[in-house]
């Protein structure tokens, strides 16, 4: 599989050093989104590394309310990736926590607010990486299938993703891209308020759901683990005959591997 981009190759020096924050969702579950994110990223001529001492950037905490545990994990996150040129998650939702949140939940802490934006400054969601960043314009893979795109809400309000990936995946022979309806309605995941708010979660994920089966697909596609673990849980739940994976997994041609929810 290879990448087009608008810039000629890159000798090694020339190469930008990404840090790749491979995500908690990813690490525990869904360990081949990492895998295609480092292909994806190497294509297009980057230097990639991972790095160890990383662990959760600190959403779930900061999401409820847990101010000082939040607090811990950012500056923990900050000093494993700072050395980086660029910070590059496959989640709107970590990205978004990078670039959004840590400015504010830094602001008052003399030794890590610069730290904070600095960081942010150079955070970016992998497809947006791609495209914007690295100027990529096509993807060398086949996936016939009828697929339809969630945009998950974190990328989409927080970071602007949401032409990136279509543009990349309408390149891929053999795919076909539809629209759901309502296309920008929350899954109902939300992280921590599918636990706190299950019923509520429940009903949402039915509606969007039931769109996407509307456009007669056979693939849903997103860039957020956790809202694809939700759909391809309540799609699993309804008998909906609908493959659901991760965006680097398609666009780094994983067919081999098993659909989320699915058996190997």
């Amino acid at each position: 599989m290879a990448l087009a981009s608008s810039e000629t190759a890159r000798t090694r020096s020339e190469r930008p050093r990404v840090g790749l924050l491979v995500t908690c969702l990813v690490d525990l579950f869904r360990p081949s989104v990492g895998f295609a994110a480092v292909k994806l990223l190497e294509d297009a001529g980057c230097l990639v590394e991972a790095p160890g001492v990383q662990t959760c950037c600190g959403q779930p905490a900061y999401n409820s309310g847990a101010r000082s545990d939040a607090i811990d994990l950012a500056c923990q996150t900050i000093a494993a990736f700072e050395g980086f040129d660029y910070v590059v998650t496959p989640s709107g939702s970590c990205g978004g926590m990078l670039r959004k949140h840590y400015p504010e939940l830094l602001k008052a802490e003399p030794e890590w607010s610069g730290r904070a934006a600095s960081l942010a400054a150079k955070t970016y969601e992998l497809v947006s990486f791609l495209v914007d960043v690295m100027g990529v314009t096509k993807v060398d893979v086949s996936w016939p299938a009828k697929a339809a795109y969630h945009d998950a809400c974190s990328g989409l309000r927080e970071l602007g993703v949401r032409e990136q990936p279509r543009k990349l995946l309408n390149t891929i022979s053999g795919l076909e891209i539809v629209e759901v309806a309502d296309r920008d309605a929350c899954c109902g995941f939300g992280g921590t308020f599918s636990v706190k708010y299950p019923e509520i979660s429940n009903a949402i994920v039915a509606d969007k759901t039931k769109r996407v089966a509307e456009t007669g697909c056979n693939l849903l596609i997103a860039g957020d683990l956790g809202c694809l673990l939700n759909l391809a849980g309540k799609i699993g739940r309804e008998g909906r005959q609908i493959e659901v994976r991760h965006v680097a997994e398609v666009l780094a041609g994983q067919s081999g591997t098993p659909p989320i929810g699915g058996r190997s």
